[in-house]
């Protein structure tokens, strides 16, 4: 009886956390309809990404805060609402400030997923399947992000993109139905320690959790050229067509969650996870040089951003085995919600810079930026001061 709970918990969760990443990309392929259609330059859409993610980083320790003192349901299930409610203005939007209040609204309903997540897969589920728990929680957001490229193009190009964005709106809606309606398996108790005390801001400064925060950072300032700017890139640089930019885009996610996948299987078997994490960021740095450099012929792109997606995903659950051994009791939503703010934060400062490069054809430079950034966080790993240390049992 445990275990069909605790399989139908990490089921949830996956779904939000799909969901989640689901919406962080299915703009992105968009964008070239969007900019015909409302008169905007590419830097223009790259501000309303980055918008979205400044709502989604600046609030997210704060709900890492919420959730320690409140627990993650409620907070999961309101920002889950106020995502929907975003995604619907887009889909909506007449101009092009009202697209901008819509991505902000979907930024701050995003900011609660990982501090609320883990929270409720630590509180939930048996510590035997917290592995499993991780795992999936890594995968199905890999898969979100490998779905919504498809659909958004795929639909975008036979119904529009307003009615592409406004179908995203309502599977969100159903998903939010459906965790009202197992509101009572979600629900835990607050750990005794944020009954104990005070919610103190110090463990944020500890050294391991500052170095996950900027692995997160300079990682994530990388993957958002992957997602923003792939299809626009690869149209122009490659001359290929935009269905097929967004198949190397599906090809990267999905060979993130595989990597994914087989990285819970390396990380239970040693104990150097930032030799993992190093291995397989270099081997993605390495793939987006290649196809920097025009190395490859367009037939070759999606095996490269697979093989890219692959190597990262890999390090996935060592990363998280590092931040969880950086967690005392009753911190889970604040040190989760700071570190994983590295995210958009990183994601954040990148996006105009992106769709000025495209404006000004500067194809390349988008993939040797991206490259570069990823190498750039092999040495930020390598400096975490949690390396050696041991997941708790």
């Amino acid at each position: 009886m445990r275990k069909r709970e605790d399989a139908i918990v990490i089921g949830l969760i996956g779904l939000c956390h799909a969901l989640s990443h689901f919406y962080q990309l299915v703009l992105a392929p968009l964008f070239p309809l969007m900019k015909e259609s409302l008169g905007i330059s590419y830097a223009a859409l790259g501000l309303v990404l980055t918008v979205f993610y400044v709502f989604s980083a600046l609030p997210q320790p704060a709900a890492g805060f919420i959730v320690d003192r409140y627990g993650g349901r409620n907070v999961l299930m309101g920002g889950l609402a106020l995502q929907v409610a975003g995604v619907f203005l887009i889909s909506v939007s007449p101009s092009y400030t009202l697209l901008v209040i819509g991505a902000a609204l979907a930024g701050l309903g995003n900011s609660v997923y990982h501090p609320a997540d883990f929270a409720i897969l630590n509180a939930k589920v048996e510590e035997k399947r917290l592995g499993y728990a991780f795992s999936s929680h890594g995968i199905t957001g890999s898969l979100g992000f490998a779905v919504a490229p498809l659909f958004s193009g795929t639909l975008g190009a036979a119904l529009g993109w307003r009615a592409s964005v406004l179908i995203a709106a309502a599977a969100g809606f159903a998903v939010l139905v459906l965790l009202v309606l197992n509101a009572r398996r979600l629900w835990a108790p607050r750990h005794a320690e944020t009954r104990r005390a005070p919610l103190q801001v110090g463990i944020l400064f500890a050294p391991a959790v500052l170095m996950c925060f900027a692995y997160f950072a300079i990682y994530s300032a990388g993957l958002a050229g992957l997602q923003g700017f792939t299809v626009s890139a690869l149209t122009l640089r490659f001359g290929v067509a935009a269905t097929f930019a967004a198949i190397a885009l599906t090809a990267y996610m999905v060979g993130s969650a595989s990597g994914q996948l087989l990285g819970g299987f390396i990380a239970t078997r040693t104990q150097r996870h930032d030799r993992v994490a190093a291995i397989g960021l270099s081997g993605s740095a390495a793939s987006m040089l290649l196809v920097a450099l025009g190395a490859l012929p367009p037939e070759g792109l999606p095996v490269a951003f697979a093989f890219a997606g692959f190597s990262v995903g890999a390090t996935a659950p060592s990363r998280d085995l590092i931040v969880r051994a950086s967690t005392p009791p009753g911190a889970t939503g604040r040190v989760y919600g700071f570190v994983y703010s590295g995210l958009d934060v990183g994601a954040l400062a990148v996006p105009v810079f992106y769709g000025w490069l495209v404006d000004h054809h500067y194809l390349s430079a988008v993939f040797y930026t991206v490259s570069g950034l990823t190498a750039l966080a092999v040495l930020t790993v390598l400096s975490l001061p949690a390396r050696r240390r041991e997941a708790p049992a």
